[in-house]
Order: structure tokens, then C-alpha cells, then sequence
């Protein structure tokens, strides 16, 4: 019997997570000699939707329109978890979706940062997930009720969840082995030239935890600027608190990071400030000064100096995927990419 599986893509999604997920899928219903398992491509408004590479992806429908009693389940596919703006799709739209499939005991599933949303929803309370290690902390802080790991991928019920990238591999040729057997395993894994799954318990690690190997002053020092990306802390103050001087915290970054602490600190924020200019919905002013930079002029120039144009250019694209569309005119992006001046 076929099966057909949304996969409900939010801007700025990883395309290898999305890639991988489905191709799974796609190749699954070679080996199995059937078209087993069938593809939808949602998106909130059914709209093109961009990848974080500023790719256009077009897809089938809407969430709202779709008839999601018709589904099998439904995978959440986002690189970072859902902001203020989101609240009224995920407690409306989202929440009545993914209640519909689990009345019929359907699958829900996130890639990357996709279980945030659903825990958001009201739709893991007492479920394990997992989302990208940079984000389980903030995730576990925000969701009391749902177990949140660090592992690659997660399991539990009919909740499913990896951590996006290559583990969307792991976690669905493991899912289409629990239904159909380790032969199945077996012929995905030589055909996407994979010696073995990853372990459910294996964890991932995040990037403090990778240099603690190298030392753990330059770690913790690391770890203070990921937790205060919207209000930086000067580089004498982070040395204090590590208990270091400025001079030997500069040479931790120089001798394993080939940097300075003060450029590698910005790159940080720049770096967010890339992924909210391609996924939110922020205006360019609100996300510099919520990325620790004073004014628009002086995000406007760190940002053209990192990466050679503008966050109004970044906006850009964007912005011509949205004219593409029929209701363009009244879209927030295109509107603040005219009067937006940073």
C-alpha cells in the first residue's frame, strides 16, 4: 500500500538534509520493487521556499489546504527552531496538522531544527527528540516537557528525529529497516556507500566540546561568546572570566582557531545575522542591534566587510524568489528589501 509522507520545508532549510531524507525514500521504493513511499512538498503559504544556500525550492501545496488525514506523516524540515513571529502558523496551521496525523497514528518527524517546531506545537510533550547540538539547550529550556538529546537521531513511537546533514541518512534508513527488515539496511547502506549506520545512543558534538580536546580554557571561553551573541562581551572580560590573560586567550585562538578572539567573536554574530536575513522575517535594523551590533551603518559595514555585499543585497534574493509569486506585492521581505536602508 502506498504511503504518502509532507515534508513541510521553512526557509533556510539544509538541502542535504532534505536531499538525503528523500532519496532514502526514493531509492527504498526501488529496492522494495514498489512505489511504497510517496513525496509531498509543503510549505506554509505554498510558495517557492529558499534553502540556506539562497536555492528556490518549489513545492506541491499548502499545509493549510492539504488534507493531512490523507497523510502517512509528516517531517518538519528548518536549520533553526521557531521564533515569536512563528507562534500563530505553529499553534493554528502546524498543531492542526500534526494532531490529524497522530489521531491515525502517523509518523511526525524533524530534520535539523524541524523537532523544535514540533515541540512547539504541543506535539512531543513526554517524546524523546533531537535537533542540531548548537540548539538542544535552548530547545530542552524552552520544551520542559519534551526529552531533548544530543544524540544524531532519535526513535521513539511514532516521533522521529535527527539532527539534519548526513544523519537524515541514519535516521531513515534505520526507520525503513524497522519496517522492513535488515536486508533493506544492508542494500541502502551499500548503495549510498555507507559502512554502518550510526548508533541511536551515538551523540553529536558541538563545536565547545570539540576544541575541550585542544583546551578547555579556549572551550569555555568559546562557549561564553555562543551564549552572548546579542550582547558581546569584550575579549578582557572573556579572559577574566576563563581566568586567562588577554594575552594567553589570544594565543589559544591563534594557535587552534588561526584567528583572534575579537574576529572570530564577530564572525559568530555575522554569521546568525546571515541566517536570520534568510529565514526570518525581521527587519535588517532588528536583526543587527539582536546581534549585538550599535547602529544599522555599523552591522551594514562589518557585514559587507565579511562578505563582500550588503544584508540588504542578502535580502535580495530572497526577495526576487517572493516577486515571483502572485501575491509578491504584499510581501513583507519585498516591501522592507525597497525601504529598508542598511
Amino acid at each position: 500500500m502506498r504511503q504518502r509522507y509532507g515534508f513541510l520545508l521553512l526557509p533556510g532549510l539544509s538541502l542535504l538534509s532534505l536531499a538525503g531524507a528523500t532519496e532514502v525514500l526514493r531509492v527504498g521504493n526501488g529496492l522494495l520493487g514498489a512505489r511504497a513511499y510517496e513525496v509531498l512538498l509543503l510549505s506554509r503559504d505554498g510558495r517557492p521556499v529558499l534553502a540556506a544556500g539562497g536555492e528556490s525550492l518549489a513545492v506541491g501545496a499548502a499545509l493549510g489546504v492539504v488534507q493531512t488525514a490523507a497523510l502517512s506523516g509528516m517531517f518538519v524540515v528548518s536549520q533553526t527552531p521557531p521564533e515569536t513571529a512563528d507562534e500563530s502558523f505553529i499553534q493554528s496551521e502546524l498543531r492542526a496538522a500534526g494532531l490529524c496525523i497522530d489521531r491515525s497514528r502517523g509518523v511526525l518527524g524533524g530534520l535539523g531544527c524541524g523537532a523544535a517546531w514540533l515541540a512547539r506545537a504541543n506535539l512531543l510533550r513526554g517524546y524523546r527528540c533531537t535537533v542540531q547540538a548548537e540548539y538542544s539547550a535552548e530547545v530542552a529550556a524552552a520544551n520542559p516537557d519534551v526529552i531533548v538529546s544530543t544524540h544524531y537521531h532519535e526513535v521513539d513511537r511514532n516521533r522521529i528525529s535527527c539532527a539534519g546533514g548526513t544523519s537524515a541518512l541514519d535516521l531513515m534508513i534505520y526507520w525503513l529497516g524497522a519496517r522492513h527488515g535488515e536486508n533493506l539496511v544492508r542494500q541502502l547502506l551499500s548503495h549510498f556507500g555507507i559502512e554502518k549506520l550510526r548508533a541511536t545512543h551515538d551523540c553529536q558534538v558541538s563545536p565547545a566540546s570539540r576544541l575541550g580536546a585542544a583546551s578547555a580554557k579556549l572551550a569555555e571561553a568559546v562557549a561564553l561568546m555562543e551564549a552572548n551573541l546579542s550582547e558581546p562581551l569584550s575579549t578582557e572580560d572573556i579572559a577574566n572570566l576563563v581566568g586567562v590573560s588577554r594575552r594567553q586567550l589570544e594565543r589559544l585562538f591563534k594557535q587552534h582557531l588561526d584567528t583572534l578572539p575579537s574576529r572570530w567573536y564577530l564572525e559568530q554574530r555575522l554569521g546568525r545575522a546571515r541566517r536570520l536575513l534568510q529565514q526570518g522575517s525581521q527587519s535588517i535594523l532588528q536583526i543587527g542591534l539582536s546581534c549585538g551590533f550599535a547602529s544599522g551603518a555599523h552591522f551594514s559595514n562589518a557585514y559587507r566587510n565579511c562578505y563582500g555585499h550588503t544584508p540588504r543585497d542578502e535580502r535580495s534574493v530572497r526577495a526576487v524568489a517572493w516577486r515571483q509569486s502572485p501575491a509578491a506585492t504584499d510581501s513583507p521581505v519585498v516591501a522592507e528589501t525597497r525601504e529598508d536602508s542598511p
